[in-house]
């Protein structure tokens, strides 16, 4: 599957008629909101981990020189926390070219504190597409954020405002968090 997803995910679902849609942001998405929204709350999404497998090639890194930023992996029993957002269809214009890079649209269910659930929307980087860098020790992962940049700034800068984004969420993904103790620790 090519780097740019942009016309894949405009034939993966037909948005055309509906005033609005959840959106489950569960990296960058949780801290930079570049886009108009309607509702913001947290929420949370059954059976999917954060892993810093896929490649940027276009934000936090070069084609030469890709850096790391999350999809999410099927993990069975584990609980991915993050920011839902309800959005205008409009908005995935802007999000599909944020996101063009090996992300596909998936349909979620998620659940927000409240105990309400919502059918949304989840960008997910496969391991089919040509980004995807797949798992590596956290101390390596950590070494490659640390000498990544790219067109957004540095890798590191994704990797430490998520962090912080998490920590005001109350959430410790361990993932995350080993990563951004041996970049820290480093």
């Amino acid at each position: 599957m090519s780097h740019d997803t942009i016309a894949m995910n405009k034939e993966r679902q037909d948005l055309s008629g509906l005033e609005a849609v959840w959106l489950f942001g569960y990296g960058s998405l949780i801290y930079k909101v570049d886009f108009p929204y309607l509702e913001r709350a947290p929420a949370s999404i059954e059976g999917w981990s954060r892993r810093f497998w896929q490649g940027s090639h276009d934000h936090r890194g070069t084609p030469e020189a890709p850096g790391r930023v999350l999809t999410l992996i099927e993990t069975p029993g584990e609980v991915c926390t993050g920011m839902a957002y309800k959005v205008s269809p409009d908005v995935f214009e802007h999000l599909d070219h944020r996101e063009k890079n090996g992300y596909l649209r998936f349909t979620t269910a998620m659940t927000f504190r409240d105990g309400s659930q919502h059918e949304g929307l989840v960008y997910i980087a496969t391991e089919e597409n040509e980004a995807f860098l797949g798992e590596a020790p956290e101390s390596e992962i950590a070494q490659h954020i640390a000498c990544a940049s790219g067109p957004s700034g540095p890798n590191t800068e994704y990797l430490v405002k998520l962090q912080l984004a998490l920590q005001q969420l109350g959430v410790n993904d361990p993932h995350v968090t080993q990563i951004y103790n041996a970049l820290v620790n480093d």
